[in-house]
């Protein structure tokens, strides 16, 4: 297929007006780092490429939705990648964790008790919380180097940018998140 004139952001656009070759063109341009992502995360093949049309179908549909002032095209794709393979990957998690009734067991030693648990839920939703207030950028190159494992090389390969603006996202990102959970621990702490 010949190479679009169209940018990313004239694609979208073209979404929007339900032309499809747009998606085409999209696809050709980002399925194989698109793939590559999924691939990574979930580590088959099948699933990487239920993952693959999930998103740009989603892309499809939500078009409308892209705001250009919040990230790239690409960027956009990617995060929808991983986060449809996360949830795939989760999904799979808790149905192949799951016991048979006769299968559980009636006592384990290391329950953990009920105030730890309670402390790890609060403690989860206030990280929650605080990655939901960066910038999408800093959140997404956080996200994809502590939970999905990526080194910032591979981030910046799949973000289209260069390996200085991932180190300087993650850098500023971690000391944001810093400041607003120690900010949030002491408005806890003083109320």
């Amino acid at each position: 297929m010949i190479r679009s004139e169209r940018s990313d952001e004239q694609l979208v656009d073209a979404l929007t007006k339900q032309d499809t070759r747009a998606l085409e063109e999209l696809y050709d341009r980002y399925k194989t780092v698109a793939y590559s992502l999924a691939y990574r995360i979930l580590g088959d093949r099948g699933a990487a490429e239920d993952v693959l049309q999930d998103a740009f179908l989603r892309l499809w549909r939500r078009a409308a939705s892209f705001q250009g002032s919040r990230g790239t095209v690409r960027g956009w794709l990617m995060a929808i990648v991983h986060h449809r393979a996360i949830d795939m990957l989760r999904s799979a998690t808790t149905s192949s964790s799951e016991l048979a009734f006769d299968e559980v067991p009636e006592y384990e030693s290391e329950d953990i008790p009920p105030w730890q648990a309670v402390w790890d839920a609060q403690r989860g939703e206030l990280v929650r919380g605080a990655l939901d207030r960066l910038p999408l950028e800093q959140k997404k190159s956080i996200e994809l180097a502590y939970f999905s494992g990526y080194t910032q090389v591979e981030i910046a390969g799949l973000m289209g940018v260069p390996l200085g603006t991932v180190k300087g996202r993650v850098r500023m990102g971690l000391e944001k998140l810093k400041n607003l959970l120690n900010s949030a621990s002491l408005g806890a702490t003083s109320s």
